[in-house]
């Protein structure tokens, strides 16, 4: 019945039905985020763990500048240098 609804609705329907599937998506999501907060702040190791996911995310960080960051190196200059080594190994 609701795909009847959503049909004769046309895109306002999907619309209405889309944004209500995504707010149950973020609730149910939010809902199991918090469970898992209040078991980790039960646990005796709670200064222990969040000093551990301080250090997991300061690595994820690194890792993420290291791989958006960096430019790499400009092609013609790359083939520019093999070039002159190669022409240094041929002279000698």
């Amino acid at each position: 019945m609701a795909e009847a609804a959503g049909r004769r609705g046309g895109t306002d329907g999907q619309a209405v039905l889309l944004v209500a599937g995504l707010a149950d998506l973020a609730v149910s999501t939010l809902g199991s985020a918090l469970g898992a907060v209040r078991g980790m702040l039960r646990r005796s190791d709670a200064a222990e763990l969040a000093t551990e996911a301080e250090r997991d995310l300061l690595a994820r960080g690194r890792l993420v500048l290291d791989r958006y960051a960096t430019v790499p190196p400009a092609h013609l200059e790359v083939l520019a240098r093999r070039a002159l080594a190669r022409r240094a190994a041929d002279d000698v």
